[in-house]
């Protein structure tokens, strides 16, 4: 494409900065503040596909309030093949931003990741390279996934200098820019102060709102560059992935624990303060879990997500098994995905017979579970915002609707895991992680 036709897609208004349509690719690298905005680089599909690999696989973040799902961190978990739709779009991003930036074949990508912002997440101004173990970063993209006022309030991303100063998320777009000190940025909270003044204390309190978050999840993909290949992303997660046994049907396994207990206040380490984010999450559509190692009065009460569960609902329980909690929050969240599209309304008998009412004894076990892994359900509330306010989505899932789930989420990582197995030879030789022929995909 040409330059005149990437650059029409920057977010500005071009009578303000008649500018815009007229920069080289050389100003766009050497300028005063290098960044360039693209608005519907991904499509909804792609948003959509990437929020669900994030609600059914995240862990706690780097940050405070700060959900995060890694590649390293799906393979770890059994999960490789939802690395395949990652694959097209860090293979474009890094494509435009040799383009936008004049370095094309210099880049390797240092670090992908999903990173969600709930309630009260900030960060300050900083570079993306200020600490010295990122001085390798050299460029920046940050792909939105999901909207500012409809699925999230505040968390606006702000630039220090330059235009555009402020970026509203919007599902699909993507920020680029340099990773120095040309483009300081931040998502901060502004904190309130004891002052005299109402109008400066209730401006402050403006200022919160629109810069912090302060409800719902904010979703992006974020992605790093650099010039230095011993930073390489792509030859770290084929080594892991030559360690790992590919044959077969992947079901998920969970990490440890602690890497799924959110705590508000992390230097607080205590059980009753905080709730396990895969219980969580599948509370948020309305689902409770039953484990049945509850007689294995050996199994300790934190490991009872770990292993064979039912899920359940309205006092209602779905009898087929799940391994363990990441397996049925994968199924849960795929259907809440695709819900649409599957047609629940013509179940066959032998799966309406695998709900059944529930049994006081069971009913007793699954509240008991609850105590332990949703001390506060408050907190979720509180952390989640917007997620718990969609009735509607949550009614309309139900269980006898989760049995097709199943049979097509199994369908779907099937179909990826071909992906990955017929993939895998071609990364190896070349030491990229890139999109195959796609008769090989087919």
């Amino acid at each position: 494409k040409s330059l005149n036709s990437l650059m029409r897609s920057v977010e500005s208004d071009k009578s303000e900065n008649p500018r815009t349509t007229d920069l080289s690719r050389r100003e766009m690298s050497e300028g005063e503040h290098p960044r360039l905005i693209l608005h519907n680089f991904l499509s909804p599909a792609e948003c959509k596909e990437l929020e669900f690999i994030h609600k059914s696989c995240s862990t706690i973040g780097y940050r405070p309030n700060v959900f995060s799902t890694t590649l390293s961190h799906l393979i770890a978990t059994n999960s490789p093949h939802l690395i395949i739709p990652f694959v097209s779009i860090r293979e474009r991003l890094k494509e435009k931003i040799e383009e936008t930036f004049g370095c094309e074949f210099e880049l390797f990508i240092e670090f992908t990741g999903l990173i969600s912002w709930c309630r009260g997440a900030s960060i300050g101004w900083h570079s993306d390279d200020n600490r010295p173990y990122l001085k390798q970063r050299d460029f920046a993209a940050v792909c939105y996934l999901n909207s500012y006022e409809k699925d999230f309030k505040g968390g606006l991303f702000r630039f220090q200098s330059g235009e555009p100063a402020t970026v509203a998320p919007s599902a699909g777009d993507v920020i680029m820019y340099t990773a120095d000190d040309r483009n300081i940025h931040s998502v901060d909270e502004v904190c309130l102060i004891n002052v005299a003044s109402q109008f400066v204390s209730m401006l402050c309190k403006l200022l919160m709102e629109l810069i912090q978050v302060t409800d719902g999840e904010r979703l992006t993909l974020a992605l790093w560059f650099s010039r230095d290949s011993s930073h390489d992303e792509d030859s770290k997660l084929l080594s892991r992935l030559s360690q790992c046994t590919l044959h077969g049907f992947c079901l998920p396994l969970p990490a440890s624990t602690n890497m799924y207990w959110f705590c508000p206040h992390p230097d607080v380490l205590s059980q009753n303060i905080g709730f396990d984010i895969c219980f969580a999450r599948l509370h948020l559509l309305g689902f409770g879990v039953h484990s049945l190692q509850g007689e294995d009065h050996s199994t300790d009460v934190s490991e009872q997500l770990m292993g064979p569960l039912l899920i359940a609902k309205g006092g209602v329980l779905l009898t087929r098994k799940f391994a363990n909690v990441l397996h049925a929050l994968q199924v849960v969240q795929y259907y809440s995905w695709k819900a649409s599209e599957l047609e629940t309304f013509n179940i066959e008998n032998g799966t309406v017979e695998e709900v059944e009412a529930m049994s006081k004894p069971q009913l007793e076990t699954l509240n008991s579970l609850k105590s332990v892994f949703l001390p506060d359900e408050k907190l979720v509330t509180t952390t989640f915002g917007y997620s718990c306010s969609n009735e509607d989505l949550k009614e309309s899932l139900d269980l006898t609707g989760i049995s097709l789930a199943v049979t097509s989420w199994e369908e779907y990582t099937s179909k990826l895991l071909k992906v990955l197995l017929l993939s895998l030879p071609q990364w190896k030789i070349y030491q990229t992680i890139h999109k195959v022929n796609d008769e090989l995909s087919s």
